[in-house]
């Protein structure tokens, strides 16, 4: 079974992903993580010294191969992955288990407060310019997500109630 996880960064994609995982016993795949491993460097590396254009390709690249090459996993998107170079297209081809995980604008503002740091997208953007660039980033991005099977809404819930969400979906 293939299951993709796609949402802005900080939606829950990973925590979820590890989660359901365990729970249904299969592989958990990072595709941030997959990339690094692959081209043996950071994400923030990679978009400091190769550009953004570079790591949309290469980001298309390893879509495309894990659609292909594995026959069972979780994946956990970037936020950009389901926008760019028809990577819904190719996921959406794979499998129907396609699951946005929708959180609101002021949800995810709290959460992105915590961890911009470790955010290169977000890093350099002032608090209060926040909800305006992940409003606008949002809007720009939707009409991808909404090209999933599957819309999870997670504002006011555990990690452990959005897993059980996707797993009675996929019973």
């Amino acid at each position: 079974m293939k299951i993709v996880l796609i949402g802005y960064m900080g939606s829950g994609k990973s925590t979820i992903g590890k989660l359901l995982s365990k729970k249904l016993n299969i592989n958990f795949i990072d595709l941030d993580e997959y990339i690094e491993s692959k081209l043996n460097m950071s994400i923030s590396d990679i978009f400091n010294a190769k550009g953004e254009i570079f790591f949309r390709k290469m980001e298309h690249k390893y879509v495309q191969e894990l659609m292909q090459k594995k026959k069972s996993f979780i994946l956990s998107t970037g936020g950009g992955t389901p926008c760019y170079s028809n990577n819904m297209d190719v996921i959406s081809k794979e499998t129907a288990n396609v699951f946005y995980l929708k959180v609101s604008i002021p949800g995810l503002v709290d959460r992105l407060y915590k961890e911009k740091e470790h955010r290169p997208v977000i890093k350099n953007i002032a608090d209060e310019d926040l909800p305006e660039f992940i409003g606008k980033h949002l809007f720009e991005r939707n009409n991808f997500y909404l090209l999933s099977n599957n819309i999870i809404t997670c504002d006011a819930k555990t990690a452990e109630e959005i897993t059980n969400e996707i797993e009675t979906v996929l019973a």
